[in-house]
């Protein structure tokens, strides 16, 4: 497994790391054994960061993410969290310093530890990035020891560039994939210069990017890849990278042939996105055993030639940037 820096945190992690969004929910019944055991497995191939949620599973998998860690023992993996999206309802006047503090607290009591390796707003409302306010405020929590460090989970380009403008601000999630290119333009340059972090979600748009789903794929009534096609719950970017789902199929069997022999497609495009420098850490969601080890495996693909991040690149292009680019 290859390391990489989490920008100004410091911290050296595995560029490949673990999504813990399918272990809490909102993913069909993954039990938690299953959860467990799929942790188990990325950490046994040697992954290092884990990034969930609070309201993943309402605290389920930072849980088992405590319950694995202590039952492990030994040296500990960086673990990041979010908070915001507790808040009921969602607006940005609910971004206060008591309430985000209040979240923390509870997560430091499901993950077991004093101090949380890193917080992330989880996808505030835009009027959040021009409080700074809010972004004192978890100066406020670093000084008081509850949290090291601190990034914003951004939906869009515009929504991360203004965020680095904070000098606290260490890291960016951002949804960065074969399906969803736009940070490289002009994003990932920012985030160079200013020594942050950059942590990709959705890097197989929802499992299209595995080449596993077809048009008679169906999805369990509690999968957000049923009850959130069209944005219904939350932004509709978060499922299938926000393109059209028969667009994808198509746009899919083009990338299918650029796949080399023994590659997984799921790996061929985690490892795509880590031909950019600027991405610290990709975190694909794993359901079970094997997935959590194919992950990780993505790790060892070879770089890609100039020729197939061109055709990557054409496919992007005449399929897919109509619907996304401009959106996210």
């Amino acid at each position: 497994m290859k390391t990489r820096k989490l920008g100004r945190t410091g911290a050296t992690i595995s560029e490949i790391g673990f999504g813990a969004w399918q272990i809490g929910g909102a993913w069909g019944d993954v039990s938690e054994e299953d959860g467990k055991r799929a942790l188990n497995a990325a950490l046994d191939a040697g992954v290092t960061f884990i990034d969930t949620a609070d309201v993943y599973g309402d605290g389920r998998s930072e849980k088992i993410i405590a319950s694995v860690l202590k039952e492990r023992g030994g040296e500990k993996p960086f673990v990041a969290t979010k908070a915001g999206r507790r808040l009921n309802p969602h607006v940005a006047d609910g971004y206060t310093g008591a309430n985000i503090e209040a979240f923390i607290d509870r997560s430091l009591t499901n993950l077991g530890v004093e101090t949380l390796d890193l917080v992330q707003l989880h996808c505030p409302p835009t009027d959040v990035y021009y409080r700074p306010e809010m972004f004192g405020a978890l100066d406020d929590l670093v000084v008081k020891g509850k949290i090291r460090a601190y990034g914003v989970s951004v939906e869009r380009v515009e929504e991360a560039l203004k965020a680095i403008e904070y000098p606290g601000v260490a890291t960016i999630q951002i949804i960065y994939n074969i399906f969803r290119q736009r940070p490289q333009d002009l994003f990932f340059a920012e985030a160079i210069k200013k020594n942050v972090g950059v942590i990709v979600r959705v890097p197989l748009a929802s499992g299209l990017l595995s080449g596993k789903i077809t048009a008679d794929t169906t999805f369990a009534d509690d999968d957000h890849r049923k009850f959130n096609r069209h944005g219904e719950f939350f932004d509709v970017g978060e499922t299938f990278a926000g393109v059209p789902f028969d667009v994808a199929l198509e746009a899919v069997e083009q990338v299918r042939p650029l796949v080399p022999e023994g590659v997984t497609m799921a790996q061929f495009a985690l490892a795509w996105i880590l031909q950019s420098k600027a991405v610290s850490v990709v975190i694909p969601g794993a359901r079970n055993e094997a997935q959590a080890k194919g992950n990780a495996a993505a790790s060892d693909v070879a770089a890609f030639s100039a020729e197939t991040l061109q055709a990557l690149a054409d496919v992007y292009e005449r399929l897919i940037k109509v619907h996304v680019h401009q959106k996210w």
